[in-house]
């Protein structure tokens, strides 16, 4: 392969590539290799992608050969990828599929039916692999030992110990194929409406349809779940409802908050034949279960005490559910996983914005929820007019003079403190304000004290997590009709709240460097408007936070988003404190 100076992609042997953004063919060569790397590191020019086991695993679930993969690489290298790299992908990627978890009927080749749906479960399920060398590795395991019982083609394994093998074997670098047969569930008719009830036509959308049948598949052994990656403002919760369409049966919802509860229970209404007494909300304020039962993962994993089991678990065994959805997947509670390592026999679909977990779950929820079995790159949905076009910019102010000892000599974690909540940030933000008269602003950050300063200085209503469920609503409800068109809200504003019109977010302090947390915010103002949305971030300039908010900002520098960086000193701020007019250099 011959040098090629204008290629933006330098491939190396320890599975790093290194992308030029300036280069001609960057924007291409990032989305072709989103599929089977994390980006890690994303300054001015040079952005740092991983290629990692679970990326590999990632990609071959959807169907990604190593000669795709090697092809992508050849076609965007400046210069000859390290043959030893290519062999290595085959390597790990074969992995996936070597091990299998079937059924006593399907241990023979061509017996049984080959379904993927049963009526009735079996007791025990079997592991097998075609080579003896993997399988003495699995015997070996002293983790694994409790699960397994030795046969002639494999291991014998519980039932209910399915989900804990495969999370035992990914650990030990073995996705497993689960071929096993899920329950079909009761039936339930979920049709969708052509008028909504709110009198507009409706139809899903043809990305949102194959998102769903990539998951669900032939039906045949091995489909029926894993994870959708879509863009916040896509209609992830269509996709939700996709899916069930097409399987038509009892479904259980797990989302991140009431509000969200409240949010898919209307689109149910509005956009299906479901009817109110089919669907049931299980929370805090209500404990009701129906067909369709949406529950939150904060009362699933509420315990009187931390010695004490999850009394509210048993909502899993409520109804013969054939069909589990995780929305968040991303943000999927560790004690779940102990219970959907059990409920291995229903269909599972995870929703989520980003795989990202700032814990490094990942790969529980590849074994747990599935692969990744669809995901689609953002500015692609920007590019048809599904999602809006968002202008990040970043504002880098100085300290105040009489903080920037106290700055100097604080300990770490208070260092980061001191500059989120550098005081200066609240000129900047009424700056802002002034500056886009015609947006719905929310106001985002991470520090209560902060937000009712500012809430104070806007006349803004605040929501925090302690604002009653009633009262967060009421403000929503406002803010949708156009009584309101500022916000200032907490870390809430990360989960899934429908704010359609909301256009511009101005974050001024976040959870450290969380890149899903920034995935989430800017998603909250991505809802297609015919216009351009806003999405300002506000940073304490040579302090900790400028380090934080980079790695904040990787996972949109992958999805293709820029941020414009501007300076503001001290003086140019306080000059300008009694807003003589707008912030310069602001696009409005």
């Amino acid at each position: 392969m011959p040098i090629n100076p204008a290629n933006p992609l330098i491939v190396q042997s320890d599975r790093t590539l290194l992308l030029d953004v300036h280069a001609p063919l960057a924007e291409e060569a990032r989305a072709a290799v989103m599929p089977f790397a994390e980006l890690e590191k994303s300054p001015e020019h040079i952005h740092t992608y991983q290629i990692t086991p679970l990326s590999l695993w990632n990609a071959a679930s959807v169907g990604l050969r190593p000669g795709d993969i090697a092809e992508i690489l050849e076609n965007y290298s400046r210069y000859p990828v390290p043959p030893g790299i290519l062999a290595g992908f085959s390597d790990v990627m074969s992995r996936y599929g070597k091990i299998r978890l079937v059924a006593e009927d399907q241990l023979v080749p061509g017996s049984g039916n080959g379904a993927g749906t049963v009526t009735q479960l079996p007791d025990e399920l079997f592991l097998i692999a075609d080579d003896p060398a993997i399988l003495a590795e699995i015997g070996a395991s002293k983790a694994l030992a409790k699960y397994l019982q030795k046969t002639a083609l494999g291991f014998r394994v519980r039932f209910t110990d399915r989900g804990s093998v495969k999370q035992e074997l990914i650990r030990l670098g073995w996705p497993v194929q689960d071929d096993a047969p899920l329950i079909s569930g009761e039936p339930l008719a979920v049709n969708f409406r052509t008028t909504t009830r709110s009198g507009r036509p409706f139809a899903p959308r043809d990305y949102q349809i194959e998102a769903a049948r990539s998951v669900l598949g032939n039906n045949g052994p091995g489909t029926g779940y894993g994870v959708v990656v879509l863009p916040c403002g896509s209609g992830k919760t269509v996709v939700g409802m996709t899916v069930m369409s097409l399987l038509n049966t009892n479904t259980l919802i797990l989302t991140t908050n009431v509000a969200a509860v409240h949010q898919w229970m209307e689109e149910l209404l509005d956009k299906t034949e479901l009817s109110p007494d089919e669907i049931a909300e299980y929370t805090g304020d209500s404990k009701s279960v129906a067909p369709v039962t949406i529950a939150t993962y904060q009362i699933l994993t509420w315990r009187p005490d931390r010695e004490s089991d999850f009394p509210h678990f048993k909502l899993f065994r409520e109804r013969p559910w054939g069909l589990i959805i995780y929305d968040e997947v991303h943000l999927l509670p560790a004690p779940v996983f102990r219970v959907t390592a059990e409920l291995q026999a229903v269909r599972r679909l995870g929703l989520t914005a980003t795989l990202v977990r700032e814990d490094g779950a990942e790969d529980a929820v590849f074994s747990l929820v599935g692969p990744k079995r669809y995901d689609v790159p953002w500015k692609d949905l920007e590019t048809k007019g599904w999602i809006a076009e968002a202008l990040c910019t970043e504002i880098r102010l100085d300290m105040p003079e009489d903080l920037r000892i106290p700055y100097a000599v604080a300990p770490q974690r208070e260092k980061y403190r001191l500059a989120s909540e550098n005081p200066l940030k609240e000129i900047i933000v009424r700056e802002l304000i002034e500056n886009h008269p015609q947006d719905y602003i929310l106001v985002i950050g991470q520090y209560i004290s902060q937000l009712e300063s500012l809430a104070k200085m806007l006349g803004a209503p605040l929501i925090t997590g302690k604002t009653p469920n009633a009262k967060r609503e009421e403000i929503y409800r406002a803010f949708k009709s156009g009584q309101i068109r500022i916000i200032v809200v907490s870390k809430v504003a990360n989960f899934a709240i429908d704010l359609p019109d909301a256009s511009m977010a101005i974050q001024i302090s976040g959870s450290f460097g969380s890149r899903q947390e920034e995935a989430q915010r800017l998603g909250r103002i991505l809802r297609p408007k015919g216009r351009n949305s806003y999405f300002y971030t506000v940073v304490s300039r040579y302090t900790v936070e400028e380090e934080f908010a980079a790695n904040r900002q990787k996972f949109l520098a992958e999805q293709g988003y820029k941020y414009s960086i501007q300076h503001w000193s001290l003086d140019e701020i306080l000059r300008d404190a009694p807003l003589a007019g707008g912030l310069r250099g602001c696009p409005g």
